[in-house]
Parts: C-alpha cells; sequence; structure tokens
C-alpha cells in the first residue's frame, strides 16, 4: 500500500482502522512493560552506586578520609589456649574452651563481678573496666596460675584505620621504647584484607625507624618488638606477653584423688596432676603428728589456692596411728614399709570410691626409697583394683626438687614435721606376694576400718574453719601499742610489700619458721600473726594455740576483707 507524501491516508482505508486499534493495543500492552524496565534500570543504577560505596569502604592502605577516634579502652587480655587443645575435634575443643572460659571467670570474680570473657577456637579475650594496679597484677598473677592457658597478651584494642593510623597507634606504646635501640616489627592477620602482614611491618617499621630515631631494624635479634594482631576490622596492639602453665582446663577432665605426705614428692605431683586437667582431692594419713596435719594442711590450701581455685575440692585426713600401732605389734620388720603401703592404698581406693573418683595418684619414683623398688611397687599395687598415677615414676630426685622450688611448695617441704611412725631396720626391696599375704594375715582389719569411719571430709576451702572448731582462735583489727605483730609472709612477698604500722613494732618471720622459732621469742609479750588472706596465720595461731603458747591473736585490719563466699 502506497504511503502518502503529504500526511493524507491512504485512498483504500478500509484496513486503517483495524490497524490503528491494533497498534493501541499494542501501546496499551508495552507502556507497563517499558515502565518495568525503566524500574529495573533504576535498581540496576542503585546496586551499582551500592557497590561502588562498598569498593570504597574496602581497606585501602592509603584511604581519603581518616580512621575514626579509638573509644575507652581498658586492660584487655588475649588468652592463647594450650596447643594441644587446637588439634582436638571440634565438639572437644569447644568443651575446652567452654571449661577454660567458665574457670578464668570462676578465678577472676571476687577481683571483678563484671569481667568479660569471650572467644574463638583458638583464644579468649578477656576485658576488666577495673584500674587499680594491685587488682590488675593479681589478675595476671592468677591468670599465669590457670590450667590450660599457653600464654596470654596484654593489648589495647582500637578500631583498624589505614597504614598510617596503625603506625600513630603503635607510636603511642613503643615511641618511648624504640629511640637509639634496634628493632622489628610483628604483626599477625586473621581475616580478609587488601593487603598482607608483611606489607603493614614494612611500612610502620620505616615510619618507626624515621620518626622515633630508632639505632636500626633487626628481625633476628631486635632489642625492641612491636608487635600487633590485626583481626578483621581489629587492631591490638600488644604491650607484653605473660607465659601460662599449659595444660587442659580442670574440669574438663576426670577427677583424681593424691595421697598427700607434704613433702616434695607429693606436692609436685599433684601440681602434675593438676596441670594436665584433672580434679585433685587430698587424702592425708595421719600417723599421730598433730603439726604434721597442719603442715599438710597448709600445703594442700596453697596448691588449690594456687592452681585450683576454680574448682571445689576436698581435703579428707583419715586418723592412722592405731593402725601404725597394729602393723608394729604383728608386722615382721623387714616387711613394715610395704604393709603400711598397702594399708594406705586400701583406704585411699575406699575413699575414691565413696567420692566416685577415677584414680590414684602418688609421689612414688623407681627406687627413691627401699618401698619404691619395682618388685615393690608391684606387690603394693596388687592391694588394690584401681588405676594407680605415679607421674613422677622416672623423674630423678633433683628435678622434683626444682620443680617444687618453682611452683613454690619446696619451703613448706623442708620445713614440713616429720613423724615416721614405721622405720624398718633392714627393709625388703623385693617383697614377695606370698610372704606379704602372711604378714597381713595377722593384721585385724577392723582397726582400718574404724580409722575410715573416723575420716574426716573438708573442702579444702574450709579446712580453717574445721581447725577452729575445737579451739578458738582470736583475730583483732587493730594492733595496740606493746603487742608485737609477726609478718609470716614469704620473704618476697614481705620485699614487695613491706607492712608498716606506726608505733607498731612489726618482725618478720616467715611461715615456715613460725613453728620452729616461736618459742625463742619472748613469752610475756603478745604477738600478732599477719599474712594477706588470714589463712596461714589462723593456721599457725591455731597450731600455737594447742601448744600452750596463748600470747598468740591474728593480726586482720579493717582494709583486708573476707572474700564473698569464703573463710579468709
Amino acid at each position: 500500500m502506497p504511503v502518502p507524501r503529504n500526511g493524507q491516508e491512504p485512498q483504500n482505508s478500509s484496513l486503517a482502522g483495524p490497524l490503528l486499534r491494533l497498534g493501541a493495543d499494542l501501546r496499551t500492552l508495552f507502556v507497563p512493560v517499558v515502565a518495568q524496565v525503566n524500574q529495573f534500570g533504576a535498581l540496576r543504577d542503585s546496586l551499582n552506586d551500592f557497590g561502588q560505596s562498598l569498593n570504597n569502604f574496602r581497606y585501602n592502605p592509603r584511604p581519603s578520609f581518616s580512621a575514626a577516634p579509638a573509644s575507652a579502652v581498658f586492660m584487655k587480655l588475649i588468652v592463647k589456649v594450650f596447643p594441644e587443645i587446637t588439634i582436638k575435634s571440634r565438639p572437644v575443643r569447644k568443651h575446652f574452651i567452654r571449661q577454660l572460659s567458665k574457670n578464668i571467670r570462676s578465678v577472676l570474680k571476687d577481683l571483678d563481678p563484671e569481667l568479660e570473657v569471650t572467644g574463638v577456637w583458638d583464644n579468649l579475650e578477656v576485658e576488666t573496666r577495673q584500674a587499680d594496679p594491685r587488682l590488675l597484677r593479681e589478675m595476671i598473677e592468677r591468670l599465669v596460675c590457670t590450667p590450660g592457658i599457653a600464654h596470654f597478651l596484654e593489648v589495647h584494642e582500637y578500631p583498624l584505620g589505614d597504614f598510617d593510623d596503625v603506625l600513630e597507634k603503635c607510636k603511642l606504646h613503643y615511641a618511648d621504647r624504640i629511640p637509639g635501640k634496634i628493632f622489628a616489627v610483628r604483626c599477625k592477620r586473621a581475616g580478609k584484607h587488601e593487603f598482607t602482614s608483611m606489607e603493614l611491618e614494612r611500612h610502620v617499621g620505616s615510619r618507626l625507624r624515621q620518626e622515633c630515631n630508632a639505632a636500626g631494624i633487626s628481625l633476628k635479634n631486635p632489642e625492641v618488638e612491636v608487635r600487633m594482631e590485626v583481626r578483621d576490622q581489629r587492631l591490638f596492639v600488644i604491650h607484653r606477653q605473660h607465659d601460662g602453665m599449659g595444660g587442659y582446663p580442670l574440669g574438663s577432665l576426670e577427677q583424681t584423688l593424691v595421697l598427700m605426705s607434704g613433702g616434695f614428692d607429693s606436692t609436685v605431683a599433684a601440681y602434675q596432676m593438676m596441670r594436665r586437667g584433672l580434679m585433685t582431692h587430698f587424702c592425708f594419713f595421719n600417723l599421730g603428728g598433730r603439726a604434721h596435719e597442719l603442715g599438710v594442711m597448709e600445703v594442700a590450701h596453697y596448691l588449690w589456692e594456687k592452681f585450683g581455685r576454680s574448682q571445689r575440692v576436698l581435703f579428707i585426713s583419715v586418723p592412722f596411728e592405731e593402725v601404725v600401732g597394729e602393723i608394729l605389734s604383728k608386722v615382721d620388720n623387714s616387711q613394715m614399709g610395704v604393709v603400711l603401703k598397702r594399708m594406705m592404698l586400701r583406704a585411699s581406693t575406699h575413699m575414691a570410691r565413696k567420692l566416685t573418683l577415677d584414680a590414684l595418684v602418688t609421689g612414688e619414683a623407681i627406687s627413691q626409697v627401699s618401698s619404691q623398688t619395682l618388685p615393690n611397687l608391684s606387690v603394693i599395687d596388687s592391694a588394690t583394683d584401681m588405676l594407680v598415677l605415679r607421674p613422677l615414676i622416672a623423674s630423678h630426685k633433683q628435678d622434683i626438687i626444682d620443680t617444687a622450688t618453682r611452683i613454690g611448695t619446696a619451703e613448706f617441704a623442708k620445713h614440713m614435721p616429720e613423724y615416721c611412725g614405721v622405720i624398718s631396720v633392714n627393709p625388703t626391696t623385693r617383697a614377695k606376694p606370698g610372704r606379704i599375704e602372711h604378714e597381713e594375715a595377722q593384721f585385724d582389719m577392723a582397726i582400718l576400718e574404724r580409722a575410715l569411719e573416723r575420716a574426716r571430709l573438708v573442702p579444702i576451702d574450709r579446712v580453717i574453719d574445721e581447725l577452729g572448731q575445737d579451739l578458738k582462735v582470736e583475730e583483732v583489727r587493730e594492733a595496740l601499742p606493746g603487742q608485737i605483730v609477726i609478718d609470716i609472709r614469704h620473704p618476697d612477698a614481705q620485699e614487695d610489700d613491706p607492712l608498716e604500722l606506726p608505733g607498731i613494732e612489726v618482725q618478720a618471720l616467715p611461715f615456715y619458721a613460725v613453728n620452729s622459732r616461736f618459742k625463742d621469742l619472748d613469752a610475756n609479750r603478745q604477738y600478732l600473726l599477719y599474712c594477706d588472706k588470714g589463712v596461714m596465720s589462723r593456721l599457725h595461731a591455731h597450731h600455737l594455740l594447742s601448744e600452750g603458747h596463748a600470747n598468740v591473736r591474728v593480726y586482720r585490719p579493717e582494709s583486708l576483707k573476707p572474700e564473698a563466699g569464703r573463710s579468709k
């Protein structure tokens, strides 16, 4: 059909009407589609703008905006867990981490009830708002002795900015330590970033050298290490690192019963079990010495308070005087030592089953004494069907003493009162099962049963209250002129924080020397025993009173408040 040149309709207009109506219908149909296409276009443009914004927000080593100012920070610790924990399966690892977090809260709750503990799969973050330096130092000391911690870092946390902002944060903490020193920059990074740890180290290191007058940079032997960690959009500047005791968290594994004599061996064995994450209850066999019982209570309380205070454990005292008397009268001299050990194992097995514990622990080492030869140990073990753990079995005596010195039990062991109720003249080193059974056939087992019936089970944090039931120990809040305050703390504690009381005479007499040297003091003077917590002072005051010294009390100034829920 020809198209008109002047805009007039064609002569043949029979199809014009339908075509016009069809065009109108098509326009009606496509207008909404075009509108939706336009809407999608607008949405596409919005998404593009949002994507561009995200790209602009992604980390740029040198962005055009300045980093946000650091928020107020308090003491923050990053706790690194024992490496063996990190290689466990996910459920086991979560169990260990959860238990460690719980233990940290329990250990520090009396210092900061609002303590915050959060964590991920390989570390925990501990935050406190407390600002008292002595309180913060006490927190660190407790964490150092908490099983399950490999080490922990004192850090300051900041939001992650550009490289220059990271530099400024490092200068805040290291600018006064770098001048004239050879240093290195160490950076650990976790998360996705558009830079590497080495790039950040190079930038911060070169600028610190220029701006802080450093002597140089050495990655192998630096005098100062500038350490930081980057996690996602957070920056941690590390001040110092504290080594922990390692091991597994207490409460994450089973429970044991350690046979305590208070000497080097048993205390180190108990420590080794606690370090491995095993809750350790204490069992003491009183062979007839009140002073010995007091000393063992003291060292057991010390071990619990320093390494195991996150868990409640028991101190068990079994009166063994009659058992010793029966052995002396009925058993051949050469077999006494082995028979006594077998009786102790029987008694401790009974107590362990009563408490549903899984194993016994002793401090025995190969051939350290006559009863600890392999034949004798084999005969001793046959007295029980319970697992007997000997963590020191292949340890040398000097190594045991060195460990006891390091953990603080050596002074207790050196001054532990001895009571050797059973001493063989020619002790056997190769005990025979048949011979031992013959000797034990003469023993009246009813005596052992009576000893078990009279056994005392006391929570370890209540041993002081138990001691005070038969003899009242008087406490005074203020020292009067004429009285002498005896500081029985460890010499290191006396040196770090000397006790000074205006107008009052103060004498330093360490706890391990009180019992032996108190009798040399003037009996006409009044003496007040003092220690930080009030535990050792009450123990020794109780013992001195029971020995007939009526001129002794406990000095507890008002500034020393008892801990909540504990007797101090």
